[in-house]
């Protein structure tokens, strides 16, 4: 958040006339969490204290509903609110003795639910109960954070709020210190929030409107102050300056792969690429080296990002990311034995999530690109804090004991383990060319289905546009990229490769797929028809494969390449001599890339259709025409046609080859290379032999 821009109310009294205490709330939750200098993705959550029916004795209680376990309160809906019996919670301050109960208090959250809701209570359930007002925010604001990271956070608190804001320090949430909460609210009337130590922001209102625009004000004066009596430059100016635009982009570029493959040996990982001015303003600064290591201080931030950042120059060739990387890890290794309890659940992945690589920017990995954008984004909070922090007082990040804490805590580790196990391509990123075509599309719609990100690639922009907005309404925009190119064209397709590595990180499944088909008698096959299919199909595979090929090789991951060939690949078919002897030539050429790749783990594989009519581009053109000629039979014929002449009587779907690909693609063929898959309905002129 940039400490010059205030938060404007959003709230619309018309929109929310005739709304009921829930649907209040839930406005209320969408609007705090749609600005991102308000709270941070999945951080923060909001509640309300509402009088409802006891389903059971009909009677009149009161309930709190407040933020689930999990969620965003930006984009939740009402199933997204836990409820619970606000007379329960209040009794388990009766059962509540010591510290070392905490995790059982969390449990016992769950007699307290109302109506049976299966939305499972959060840590901060107690903060929200314990406060006596109806109406609870709790943000993660930039600006607060700041000051509540500062080594003097309680001095400033008063000094930037007067009287009208109460401070408490660093405790882990729960119920100790929600009773702590509540007990401050209601000794002091005059206070309207609190501020958390190395945490956030709780304010309150007796109406929803009020406990908004409340939670604002407070943001804002918070930003306002930060501005005005921040030190100037910030972090204390620039150490060096920043690479140009292209050689970020391509400094960037080298080291992703690199990255990515050092780190993926176990779990595949999806890159994030980010170069704002806020993150060139900090990993260009003289106190890069003095504030990175102290880690983020937020809880959220810190879970999200890991214990510390990795610095990479920007010229680290492969023996510095060697010894960068190995250092990280046995750094990460020694801080989990010295922290580490005897029921300590077993060490996680060791390697860093954010890699700040001064003049160029930041790099964030993860299991998946959502997760690894939105760490990203993530540390940019942090970022914002610590120059808050340092300008006017010293940073000061989570105590390691403490992140350790949180972050091999037994309940956080007991809501990973609730999370669905990965699909079979997590991870994994495609690059399919003719993506927007009806085989295209359907082979991308299996993979993201499976997990993977796919980068769709096709000359026909208008289409691509479309089937990549589609894909990303259905699987989530953060999976799917489309990228125009021509697959005759060399530095088009260099430029869409390194499009995939910039926005991914890297690759791990190639699928050649762009094609053409024009029927010709071979008297009559003129030679700019001839050079045509071996352009688009010859060269352009050539193309795609060299270079998912090297892209793959620098990774160190192995992978898959799979051609979409055709069932002339290996049986001829009259009037469409310059159409067969290509495919062939894409077949040979797999075979080939096989015999290179397979030292290196890259399999190449083929797939061979056979009369795909159904949502393909092929056969909406002129080869239609041309094939129905050649059959002597009317177009609307073709489909029965072919489905008779196969040997099982069926058809052949797009969705039919897209499960073949996903065949080779996925580690169900991890022991299969130089070979190939006919989706024909049966044609015994194909059978390999």
């Amino acid at each position: 958040m940039s400490n010059s821009a205030t938060v404007p109310s959003l709230w619309d009294d018309a929109r929310a006339a005739g709304l009921d205490e829930p649907g209040l709330l839930l406005y209320r939750s969408n609007l705090l969490g749609a600005d991102l200098r308000i709270t941070n993705f999945g951080g923060g959550n909001t509640s309300a204290k509402v009088e409802a029916r006891d389903p059971l004795t009909g009677d009149k209680v009161t309930v709190l509903w407040v933020k689930g376990s999990g969620g965003d309160i930006g984009s939740m809906k009402l199933d997204g609110f836990a409820t619970l019996y606000l007379d329960k919670l209040e009794s388990l301050k009766g059962l509540y003795r010591s510290l070392d109960q905490e995790d059982a208090m969390v449990h016992a959250l769950n007699h307290c639910t109302f109506n049976l809701n299966p939305r499972a209570p959060s840590i901060d359930t107690c903060l929200h109960g314990y406060v006596p007002y109806a109406h609870v925010d709790h943000v993660h604001s930039d600006a607060v954070i700041a000051i509540a990271a500062s080594s003097d956070a309680e001095r400033l608190t008063r000094e930037v709020f007067g009287g009208e804001i109460g401070f408490l320090p660093w405790q882990r949430p729960g119920i100790d210190l929600g009773i702590k909460l509540g007990e401050l609210a209601k000794k002091n009337p005059q206070f309207v929030g609190v501020v958390l130590g190395s945490h956030g922001l709780f304010t309150w209102g007796k109406t929803a409107k009020e406990s908004y625009e409340t939670t604002l004000r407070i943001i804002n004066k918070a930003a306002v102050w930060l501005e005005r009596n921040g030190e100037k430059p910030a972090f204390k100016g620039p150490k060096v300056e920043s690479l140009s635009d292209a050689a970020r982009r391509e400094a960037a570029l080298r080291l992703m792969p690199e990255i990515r493959g050092r780190i993926s040996m176990h779990e595949r990982k999806v890159g994030h690429f980010v170069d704002s001015p806020e993150v060139l303003e900090f990993v260009n600064s003289n106190m890069l080296e003095t504030l990175a290591p102290l880690g983020t201080s937020c809880p959220d931030h810190f879970l999200r990002t890991k214990i510390r950042p990795l610095i990479v120059p920007h010229d680290a060739d492969g023996a510095d990311l060697d010894r960068l990387i190995d250092g990280y890890r046995d750094g990460y290794k020694a801080y989990y034995e010295r922290c580490k309890h005897p029921d300590s659940p077993a060490m996680r992945d060791p390697n860093a999530v954010i890699y700040l690589v001064p003049r160029v920017g930041m790099l964030s990995f993860a299991k998946d690109k959502g997760t690894a954008r939105v760490a990203a984004e993530f540390y940019v909070n942090a970022i914002n804090v610590m120059r808050g922090a340092s300008g006017v007082s010293a940073y000061q990040g989570l105590d390691e004991q403490e992140a350790f804490n949180i972050e091999y805590w037994l309940l956080e580790e007991a809501k990973l383990a609730r999370l669905p196990k990965p699909k079979s391509l997590a991870g994994r990123i495609a690059f399919i060319t003719g993506g927007a075509g009806g085989i295209g599309s359907a082979i991308a719609s299996k993979l993201l289905s499976e997990g993977a990100c796919v980068v769709l690639a096709d000359i026909d922009e208008a289409a691509l546009t479309e089937v990549t907005a589609g894909f990303g309404n259905t699987f989530g925009r953060d999976n799917v990229r489309g990228v125009k190119m021509d697959v005759t064209s060399e530095a088009a397709v260099i430029a869409a490769m390194n499009q995939a590595a910039l926005d991914y990180g890297g690759v791990d499944i190639v699928v050649n797929n762009a094609g053409i088909t024009i029927s010709a008698m071979v008297e009559d096959t003129t030679l700019e028809l001839w050079n045509k299919n071996q352009s688009v199909m010859g060269a352009g595979y050539f193309l795609v494969g060299r270079e998912g090929y090297r892209l793959l090789k620098r990774q160190g991951l192995g992978g898959s390449m799979v051609f979409i060939c055709s069932k002339n690949a290996v049986a001829a078919s009259p009037g469409a001599s310059a159409y067969c002897a290509v495919k062939a030539g894409e077949l040979h050429l797999a075979r080939c890339m096989a015999l290179e790749g397979a030292p290196l783990g890259i399999r190449v594989n083929v797939v061979n259709p056979d009369a795909v009519l159904r949502g393909s581009k092929i056969w909406q053109g002129p080869w239609r025409q041309q094939r129905a000629a050649s059959l002597k039979i009317t177009e609307d014929e073709l489909e029965e046609h072919y489905r008779k002449r196969s040997l099982l009587q069926r058809s052949v779907y797009p969705e039919d080859i897209a499960e073949g690909v996903y065949f080779f693609a996925s580690d169900l063929s991890s022991k299969s290379t130089g070979n190939f898959l006919n989706i024909d309905a049966g044609n015994a002129a194909s059978f390999t032999r």
